[in-house]
């Protein structure tokens, strides 16, 4: 069984974010950072090359492989961030609230355990509060440390 790719990180948060291209999604980064430290109470910590994640819990599939992940987190990629809102599929009914809260925040694509948004000037930032509040809830549910 391979090992997971995307493990925890010594680079800092503030030196990846400062070096983020072009300056609009290095502004928007360093916007992401402070919603999600003031909506999870954590300190960042660098996921692999590119995720910024916040708190971490320990996984387990029923095929045997297990490991460790951030709870949540972003990545503020070229063309879109990344945000990792993992309790939006860990629970059905923080799936079912966060989409109905989706529907209202703006111009976003979803994956599985992914929103995708090209730039925060394109949603309402109240309800990314929200919905990284809900999905931090039930991953703490989910994941109790």
């Amino acid at each position: 069984m391979g090992e997971a790719k995307t493990l925890p990180k010594t680079m800092s948060v503030d030196e990846f974010i400062e070096a983020v291209e072009p300056q609009s999604k290095r502004e928007d980064a360093k916007l992401l950072d402070a919603l999600f430290r003031k909506v999870t109470g954590e300190e960042p910590q660098m996921w692999g090359p590119t995720i910024i994640g916040y708190g971490c819990y320990h996984y387990k599939y029923e095929s045997g492989r297990e490991g460790d992940m951030c709870r949540s987190g972003f990545s503020p990629r070229k063309a879109k961030h990344s945000l990792y809102l993992m309790g939006r599929y860990c629970d059905e009914a923080t799936g079912k609230k966060v989409d109905g809260l989706l529907e209202r925040m703006g111009k976003h694509k979803t994956g599985a355990s992914c929103v995708y948004v090209n730039k925060l000037a394109d949603i309402d930032l109240a309800i990314l509060e929200e919905i990284i509040g809900e999905c931090w809830g039930a991953m703490n549910r989910k994941y109790p440390e």
